[in-house]
């Protein structure tokens, strides 16, 4: 039986752990080469990042094993997110225990959450292109590609797929 699993807002302690869960994963999908990226800087400056977003993380056995960030229309982290959507971005789980449920139970939390939300009709979320366990992961707990709002990281030729869940 697997331990388990609890999501929660993150905490000034849980930083370090969420930025490198962040970037081992970043670096694992094989999207950047090294944690020197420019993005890749940002990400993984989680305390800034927590002064403009909601950062929640996944907590098993008293460690951080994953994370997400929350961001609703006009937030300074939202990147598609309509009037009547919660976004979730950075859903990331440590490599060293990828497909052991994190990610499940961290889409649950923000969907559950999200049905709690005034105003809130839909979750949406950004996916790279070749995410495949990602995809997979999306499509189980019910969310739809929204193809036309598809879009390319600014200055770059990089797809990024978007999917939305109706709440």
């Amino acid at each position: 039986m697997q331990p388990q699993i609890t999501v929660r807002p993150a905490v000034a302690a849980d930083y370090d752990a969420v930025a490198r869960i962040t970037r081992d994963s970043y670096l694992a999908a094989g999207y950047f080469e090294d944690a020197d990226h420019p993005y890749m800087r940002k990400v993984q400056d989680v305390a800034l990042r927590a002064g403009h977003a909601t950062i929640w993380v996944a907590e098993r056995d008293g460690n951080v094993v994953g994370s997400v960030t929350l961001a609703r229309a006009g937030e300074p982290y939202a990147d598609i997110a309509l009037e009547d959507e919660l976004e979730f971005r950075m859903l990331v789980v440590d490599p060293a225990v990828q497909r052991s449920g994190a990610g499940r139970a961290m889409v649950d939390a923000i969907l559950e959450y999200a049905r709690q939300l005034d105003g809130i009709k839909a979750v949406a979320l950004t996916t790279g292109q070749t995410w495949e366990s990602a995809h997979g992961l999306y499509r189980k707990t019910g969310f739809r590609r929204a193809p036309e709002r598809d879009w390319l990281v600014p200055g770059t030729d990089i797809k990024l797929l978007v999917y939305r869940l109706d709440v």
